[in-house]
C-alpha cells in the first residue's frame, strides 16, 4: 500500500513538472533598497554601483498553511481510515531550502484478534504532533523558464508526538492504557514525505502531500505480534491553504516562488545593470568609416574621405583631393595630369603674385627681455631726491644694454583729481630725468598714470607695445608747489 501511494505521488511530480507554467520577474526591481534587509545594504550598495557582481537577497514572506486529510496508523492490526489536521508555518533559508514547523492532530482506530488470548481487541490512538521539517524545493531553479506556478518538495524532519490510547477487549468499554510505550522512553518521530504546491495567485496556494512519520514504537495499538517486529508508523496524506504573510511594500514572495536565474537571464536579454564596452565597428584603413559601410576599404592613410569612405575629389577632376595639386580645376581645364593640374595656361597675374610671396621678407619678432626694473618712490612733492636719481641712473644703464625695449612708467593715483595731478608730475619727472639726463630716447618711454596703486610710488616696466610719450596734465589747477 506504502509503495502504490509513492509511485502516485512521483507520477504526480513528474506531470506538473513537464507541464508548469512560469513568470519572467526576479521578484523585485533589482533597485528597490526597501526591500533589502539593513545587514545586506552593504553588499546592495556594492552591487548597484558595479563593485560587486552579486545581487542581495531580499526579504521574503512567511507562509501560513492550514490542512486535512486522512491519517493511517500502519501497526500489526486491522486499522481505519483516520482523520488528521495541521497547522504549519514555513520559511525560507534559501531558494531550494525552507523551515517548516508544524503542529498536527491525527485520530486513529482499529483492532484485531490478539492471538495470545484470542480475544478481540480494538483501539483509539488520538496524537499531538509537534514537527520540524525542512523542505527541499525540487523544481526552483530552471534554465528554461522562470518563476515556477507549481513547487514540488520533498520532506524531511523530526517531530515529538504526544498518544492518547484507549482499548476494548472482547467488545467491553474503552478503558485508557497506562504504559502504552512498551517501555520507551521518549515519542520521537523522523518524517519522509513529498508535497506539491499549485500557486492560485501571488499570496495563496494550495498543496497535497503525502508523509510518513517513523517511530521506534510498535504498541501505539496496544499490541504487537509475535511475527512481526516492524515499529508502528503514520501515513498522513492531505491537501493544505497556504497563504502568505508580510509586508508586501517590504517583502517579495516566498523565495521558493522565485527562480534565483532570473536576474541573470533578464540582464543577458536586456541588460540593464551590466557595464557594456563601447561597440567598436572594424575600420581596416583608418578614415572613419566602419569597413561594413566603406565603398573604398583600402583608402590611403589620411587621405580625407566621405561619408561613405571614398576619397574627396572636389573638383571632380578625377585625382582625389590628397594627391591634387590644384583643388579646383575649372571644368574647361580638363583633362588634368596625374597631378590634377588641368591644361589652361596660367594668367600672368598669378606669377606675380607668387613670386611676391616667395620674396616677401618675414619681418622678425621683436621680444623684450628686459627685467629688474626698479620702482621710485617719492615722499610729498614730485621732485627727485638724490637716491631716486642714483637708482633711474643705474635703471637707464639696462634701457640702453636692451635697445629692442620700450619702458612703460607708470603712476599710480586714481583715487581724486589732485592725486592724479601728483601721478601725472611725478611721472614726468622721472620721464624727464631719462631723456634730459641720461639720454634715454623718449621715443622709448610710454606715458602712463592715474592707476590704481600706491600713490607714492613710480614703476618702470620693459615692454614692446606702442604708446604716448607726453600726455597733457588732467588737472593744471591743480599742480603742486615742489
Amino acid at each position: 500500500m506504502s509503495s502504490k501511494k509513492f509511485l502516485l505521488v512521483a507520477a504526480l511530480i513528474v506531470l506538473i513538472q513537464t507541464v508548469g507554467l512560469a513568470q519572467n520577474d526576479f521578484g523585485s526591481d533589482w533597485k528597490d533598497s526597501s526591500k533589502i534587509p539593513t545587514r545586506a545594504l552593504p553588499q546592495y550598495n556594492e552591487f548597484i554601483n558595479n563593485q560587486y557582481p552579486f545581487p542581495t537577497r531580499p526579504r521574503d514572506q512567511w507562509e501560513i498553511g492550514i490542512g486535512f486529510g486522512s491519517a493511517v496508523l500502519s501497526n500489526d492490526w486491522a486499522n481505519n481510515k483516520g482523520f488528521g489536521a495541521t497547522i504549519t508555518a514555513r520559511k525560507a533559508v534559501s531558494h531550494t531550502f525552507s523551515l517548516r514547523p508544524t503542529v498536527a492532530y491525527y485520530s486513529n482506530s482499529g483492532g484485531g484478534i490478539n492471538i495470545n488470548t484470542g480475544l478481540r481487541n480494538d483501539y483509539k490512538n488520538n496524537s499531538l504532533h509537534f514537527g520540524m521539517d525542512i523542505l527541499t524545493s525540487l523544481n526552483t531553479l530552471s534554465f528554461y523558464r522562470g518563476n515556477p506556478k507549481v513547487n514540488v518538495y520533498a520532506v524531511t524532519g523530526f517531530e515529538y508526538y504526544s498518544p492518547k490510547i484507549t482499548q476494548s477487549i472482547a467488545n467491553g468499554p474503552f478503558v485508557d492504557i497506562a504504559n502504552p510505550n512498551n517501555g520507551i522512553t521518549n515519542y520521537l518521530g523522523l518524517n519522509l514525505g513529498l508535497g506539491v504546491a499549485f500557486k492560485v495567485t501571488d499570496g495563496v496556494n494550495i498543496a497535497l502531500e503525502m508523509k510518513h512519520t517513523l517511530t521506534n514504537n510498535d504498541k501505539l495499538e496496544t499490541y504487537t505480534t509475535p511475527y512481526s517486529n516492524a515499529n508502528d508508523s503514520w501515513w498522513y496524506t492531505g491537501i493544505k491553504l497556504n497563504f502568505n504573510v508580510g509586508n508586501k511594500s517590504r517583502r517579495v514572495q516566498p523565495l521558493w516562488w522565485i527562480n534565483p536565474a532570473n536576474y541573470v537571464y533578464n540582464e543577458i536579454n536586456k541588460p540593464a545593470h551590466m557595464k557594456l564596452p563601447k561597440v567598436v565597428l572594424p575600420d581596416g584603413d583608418k578614415d572613419g568609416v566602419a569597413d561594413q559601410f566603406d565603398l573604398e576599404p583600402n583608402t590611403a592613410t589620411g587621405a580625407p574621405v566621405d561619408s561613405h569612405g571614398v576619397s574627396k575629389d572636389t573638383d571632380g577632376d578625377g585625382v582625389p583631393d590628397f594627391k591634387d595639386k590644384e583643388l579646383l580645376t575649372p571644368q574647361k581645364c580638363f583633362p588634368v595630369n596625374a597631378d590634377g593640374i588641368g591644361t589652361c595656361p596660367e594668367p600672368a597675374c598669378c606669377k606675380e603674385i607668387r613670386d611676391m610671396v616667395s620674396n616677401m621678407k618675414v619681418a622678425p619678432v621683436v621680444e623684450c627681455t628686459i627685467g629688474g626694473l626698479p620702482s621710485i618712490q617719492f615722499k610729498g612733492s614730485a621732485k627727485l631726491s638724490k637716491d631716486n636719481e642714483a637708482i633711474l641712473a643705474v635703471a637707464a644703464a639696462k634701457i640702453n644694454a636692451n635697445p629692442a625695449c620700450k619702458v612703460k612708467v607708470i603712476g599710480y593715483g586714481a583715487s581724486s583729481k589732485s592725486a592724479q595731478q601728483l601721478s601725472w608730475e611725478r611721472v614726468n619727472a622721472v620721464m624727464k630725468y631719462l631723456v634730459e639726463k641720461q639720454g634715454i630716447s623718449e621715443s622709448r618711454l610710454l606715458f602712463n598714470y592715474g592707476q590704481d596703486g600706491d600713490i607714492n610710488t613710480v614703476d618702470l616696466m620693459g615692454t614692446t607695445e606702442d604708446g604716448p610719450n607726453t600726455v597733457p596734465a588732467p588737472h593744471p589747477n591743480l599742480k603742486s608747489k615742489n
